[in-house]
């Protein structure tokens, strides 16, 4: 689930979604706000994937939740 591999597309990984949001994310945004963008697309097919996958890139050290707002952290 977290990585690819021959039963779960690139797309279907919390890897793939996560470039997906980072893509997204290139103004620091709100929660809510990001799950309206990126929902549209269907990659992400749920709000609870949605947050598994910040909670991944957080991990990461790729974003960082600061007064209410996510912000990519540029390396």
């Amino acid at each position: 689930m977290i990585l690819p591999d021959k039963n779960i597309l690139l797309s279907n990984s919390l890897l793939g979604m996560g470039a997906g949001l980072l893509a997204e994310l290139k103004a620091p945004q709100t929660v809510s706000s990001l799950w309206e963008k990126v929902r549209i697309y269907g990659d992400i097919h749920s709000y609870e994937k949605y947050i598994l996958t910040l909670d991944l890139l957080f991990l990461l050290n790729l974003i960082q939740f600061e007064a209410g707002v996510i912000k990519r952290i540029k390396p």
